[in-house]
This record gives C-alpha cells, sequence and structure tokens, in this order.
C-alpha cells in the first residue's frame, strides 16, 4: 500500500491536553466498573426521569443478574440479546452478560418477525432480555423456531419513582400479564447478595455483535471486542474531560453504538451519571437537560434539529449543555449555526462508525469546525488519539491520497474491529492490513482535518458528473422553512440520472413554499448538474432510529 503521502500532520491541531497516544487505564469495561466503583461507589450511575441508581446499586444488581445468567446456563462465549429502549435495563443487563463471561447482541426495539429471526439464527442466541410490551404472538413464534433457550422480559414501568407522577412519555403505558417468561426485576431480587465467579475477560474478546446493514447483502456482525470499547470508552473520556461532576444527557439509543460506547462506555470509565428517559422525544429531553443540569451529549443531527424546530425551546433553561457532539450522519453547516444561536451551544462534529467501535475522528473540544470552501462540507474532525487515516484513491485503493484530493477515507487504530462474525469474505473486503476502509468519500486538507462528502454507494452520476447528495442538502438547509432533507439521484432518460430532493417543512410553511423556490436556491448556488430537478414536500423524511435518513427508503417511493 503505497504511503508517500502519508503524515500526521493532524496532531498540530490537538489542543495541549489532549494525547496524541492514549495509555489506556482498563482492557475491558468491567475494570472501567469496577475502579468506578472503588473511587465513586455512592455517586449516581443512572438518572432514569427522577430515580436515581449508584454505581454500587448498578455493580451489585449486574452481579445478580450474572448470577441469574449463569444459572440458566450461560457460560463463556454464549450470546445474549438485549432487546430493549433506552432503560436502566440495558445497562444491568449488559455488565450482568460480561460477568457471565457472554457476549451482547444489542437489537433496536424496533425489529419485527423476519429481522429477528435472522439475528437469532446468525448469532445463535440463547437468551433474551426484551420489552415486555414486544413480547407478543409473532416473538414467541420466532423464538421457538430459532431456538431462543430462555426468554427475559422487563418494563419501562421499573425503576421509576413510585412517589413520582407517571412521566409523560408512558402515558397508557400498562404492565403485560401472562407472558410466561422470567421477569427482570424477580430474577435481580432473587440472587440479590450474591456473586458471580471470577471471569477473565481478555481485550481481543468479543464484548458485543453490532449488527450494521450490509449494501449488498444481509446484515452483518461487527465484533467489538472489550479492547476495542474499553479504549474508545477512555477515549470520549479523555477528549470530552468528563469527570463526576459533568452529566451525560442519553439521547443516543442505547442498542446502537455511538449508545454503547459515548453513552455507557464513556460514562462508566469517568464515574459520569447517564440521564436515561426510555427514547428520544423534545419535550422530555428539554425537562431532564434541566433536572439533572445536563452538561454532554452525543447523538445523531437529527435530535438537535428536533430540538430546534420545537416551539418549546426558548422556554428551558440549556445553559448546562456545554459538551456537545453530533455524529451518524452529515453535520450541516447551518444547522448548527442554528442551533447555536437559539441555545449558545457549538455543535462538534463526531465520525465513527460501528466498525470502528464509534468514534474514529472528531472536533477537539472547544475548537471550531472549518468548512470546505471548494464543497461546503463541515470538517468531520481529525483522528482520535491513537488513530491514523489516509484517503484512498477510488479507482485502485492502494494508493494514498494527496491533501486535496477526494478519494475513500481509511482508519486505523486500536478501535478498529478485527471482522464481522463468521463473514471472513466482507472482514477481508472491509479491514486491509489493519486499515478500515469506510465506504465513505472524502478529503483531508493539508492541515489534517478531514471532510466527508458521502457514502460511495449514495454518489449521483448527472450527466457523467460525480453529485453528492450531502453538498445539495447543505445548500437546501439554508432556506428558513426547511426542517428535513434528502437527496438521491432518480433515473432520467436524458441525463442517466438526475438529482430529486424530498424536503419536510417546519410548522407554519406548508402550501407556502414551492419546489420551484427550492431548486431557484439551490441553482443560484451551485453548478448546473448538481442542482435538483425534482422537489417533492413530505410529512417527514423517513429515518433510522439512530437519526440517519434513509435514502433506499426514498428511492423506493
Amino acid at each position: 500500500m503505497n504511503s508517500k503521502h502519508q503524515s500526521r500532520r493532524w496532531l498540530s491541531l490537538y489542543p495541549k491536553d489532549y494525547s496524541p497516544n492514549l495509555a489506556p487505564e482498563a482492557n475491558h469495561g468491567l475494570d472501567h466498573l469496577r475502579k468506578t466503583v472503588q473511587r465513586h461507589s455512592q455517586s449516581p450511575a443512572l438518572y432514569y426521569f427522577d430515580k436515581i441508581i449508584s454505581y454500587k446499586e448498578l455493580d451489585e444488581m449486574s452481579d445478580s443478574f450474572a448470577c441469574a445468567l449463569r444459572d440458566l446456563g450461560i457460560k463463556k462465549g454464549d450470546r445474549v440479546s438485549l432487546y430493549l429502549q433506552n432503560i436502566p435495563q440495558f445497562v444491568i443487563a449488559q455488565f450482568g452478560v460480561w460477568k457471565s463471561g457472554g457476549i451482547v447482541v444489542p437489537l433496536n426495539p424496533m425489529y419485527r418477525e423476519k429481522e429477528l429471526s435472522y439475528y437469532f439464527r446468525d448469532a445463535s442466541v440463547r437468551v433474551l432480555i426484551g420489552m415486555e410490551s414486544l413480547f407478543g404472538a409473532t416473538i414467541r413464534k420466532v423464538i421457538e423456531e430459532t431456538g431462543v433457550e430462555h426468554v427475559v422480559t422487563t418494563s419501562e414501568l421499573d425503576f421509576l419513582n413510585p412517589k413520582s407522577p407517571r412521566p409523560s412519555i408512558l402515558k397508557g403505558v400498562e404492565r403485560a400479564k401472562g407472558l410466561e417468561t422470567l421477569d427482570f426485576i424477580k430474577l435481580v431480587e432473587k440472587y440479590r447478595g450474591k456473586q458471580p465467579p471470577e471471569i477473565k475477560l481478555l481485550g481481543h474478546e468479543v464484548a458485543y455483535l453490532t449488527y450494521t446493514s450490509g449494501t449488498t447483502g444481509p446484515p452483518k456482525a461487527a465484533m467489538n471486542t472489550h479492547g476495542n470499547v474499553a479504549f474508545n470508552s477512555e477515549v470520549y473520556q479523555h477528549c470530552w474531560k468528563l469527570t463526576p461532576s459533568d452529566t451525560m444527557l442519553g439521547v443516543a439509543p442505547l442498542f446502537h453504538v455511538t449508545g454503547m460506547v459515548g453513552h455507557i462506555g464513556a460514562c462508566v470509565a469517568s464515574g459520569t451519571p447517564l440521564i436515561l428517559f426510555y427514547r428520544f422525544d423534545p419535550k422530555t429531553t428539554f425537562q431532564m437537560i434541566e433536572k439533572w443540569k445536563a452538561t454532554c451529549t452525543i447523538g445523531a443531527i437529527t435530535v438537535f434539529i428536533a430540538l430546534m424546530n420545537d416551539p418549546e425551546i426558548g422556554k428551558h433553561d440549556l445553559s448546562s449543555l456545554r459538551k456537545v457532539y453530533s455524529g451518524g450522519a452529515p453535520v450541516i453547516p447551518a444547522v448548527v449555526e442554528q442551533f447555536e444561536h437559539l441555545t449558545g451551544t457549538y455543535i462538534h462534529n463526531v465520525y465513527g462508525l460501528t466498525e470502528s467501535t464509534s468514534p474514529a475522528t472528531l472536533v477537539p473540544l472547544g475548537l471550531r469546525a472549518p468548512v470546505d470552501p471548494a464543497t461546503g462540507a463541515i470538517a468531520i474532525g481529525v483522528p482520535i488519539p491513537s488513530h491514523e487515516a489516509k484517503i484512498m484513491d477510488l479507482s485502485d485503493p492502494g494508493i494514498e491520497l494527496s491533501p486535496g484530493e477526494v478519494g475513500e477515507l481509511a482508519i486505523k487504530g486500536p478501535g478498529i474491529i478485527t471482522g464481522y462474525w463468521n463473514k471472513p469474505e466482507e472482514t477481508a473486503h472491509a479491514i486491509r492490513q489493519g486499515w478500515l476502509f469506510t465506504g465513505d468519500v472524502g478529503t483531508m486538507d493539508s492541515k489534517g482535518w478531514i471532510y466527508l462528502l458521502d457514502r460511495k454507494k449514495d454518489m449521483i452520476i448527472a450527466s457523467g458528473f460525480k453529485v453528492w447528495p450531502r453538498e445539495v442538502e447543505d445548500v437546501i438547509y439554508l432556506h428558513p422553512s426547511v426542517r428535513e432533507v434528502a437527496v438521491i439521484g432518480v433515473p432520467d432518460p436524458y441525463r442517466g440520472e438526475t438529482v430529486k430532493a424530498f424536503v419536510a417543512l417546519k410548522d407554519g410553511f406548508e402550501g407556502k413554499v414551492t419546489e420551484e423556490e427550492i431548486m431557484t436556491l439551490c441553482r443560484e448556488r451551485m453548478a448546473a448538474y448538481k442542482y435538483p430537478r425534482q422537489v417533492e414536500f413530505v410529512n417527514e423524511v423517513p429515518k433510522t432510529t439512530t437519526g440517519k435518513f434513509l435514502r433506499r427508503a426514498l428511492r423506493k417511493t
């Protein structure tokens, strides 16, 4: 692999208190938990609405649950699936699984029969821990057909403070009856005070099997090792300067790698409390920021768009929230500016993938990301400590490109997975000589700032010219009426492909903005082959639960 252009020029952009090479304090998350319990046993680990769970309680309950799993037959390397929302049981169960020697398989609670059937079989899941509200006849059938041996169910109502009013987001929720499953809380109570046998976890052993969508085939499970998770948890701790005096706002789903590492891992490594509130909702988010004085968070840019466009935003004190990061989808400069204007808080960019165990690059805290004058893209930062980055030629991935040239981003470092579960061919394609080829197209400037254009698979070829959807989306976001926008390529008999924009308007603008107005805005600001020839107004742009726009769903419309 040609590396004649390789340098670590981004190191000059690190603040003086950033370590270019991080020496990790722990090799796995259980070490982080034990050390934090020793230092801050009575400090809050979790806030669930207005319920407080200390680090000592988290440790003891996860001990109890580990004993329960051991009695269910879980041993080193067995897979246990967490099918849960952002509730305390997720955190307790995760550490309980690790203490039993198991591997956590986190699954989106929105998955249904077909998806669950695939994941249970692919990972050979032995135990499922799920929301009781999701456990219906369909899920029961999947469990029977896939060989899942035990089911533990739990409720979002558990751990609520019985003396407090029911949170509005949980109004109408009722306990399920007659499930004939094991109950999470009863298991924890049954084994209270017991400790599981000591499990020796090694850095190269798998902590999570985290499923990532395949672009040409079925989803594949990234093998995030204990070493990957522990290292990048400390990266967040170090780069965000987290301490027990901080409070993390849990807006990222815990079943997603950002929630697992950027919320749970970072908090436990630093002794920082984590605010959980079932799932993201603007009204509840505002309340939690105010109540617990949240100082830090990481979430998809759509989270901040939703908060920014909520009419209640001006009625809440958000002044405590000063360490704000967005990842999972490109950050739009116009949104960063608007959010800062409304709240006084700058959104720092962070970039990562499931395969990089969350962070790969970030904008150091306190710095402002530059905007690339050629593309209008805002920088996704510089490589995180102990990691490196290259831009590789799209036609010949063995050639590293010079500053300013456009190619595929490749990342190397302690956070990169060793491969995909039982998929050697996919592993060999994505990870070459330790370098993760991300599938994202971008450029690096002479100082070391990295800019993303888009996913390789989302590139549009219009009249032979390359068009990156994000570039068009950034311009459309400049229109004051636009709440969300996603751009795709659609077949065109003359141009081969043409650009189409799906636009969701802010409240009060419906019927007041025309397609031609959006097209004119773009025509005035970009090359003729780039501006959208089609604009469709929609109520909502389809997106994943982690906030990424589902362009493939738009292509089917």
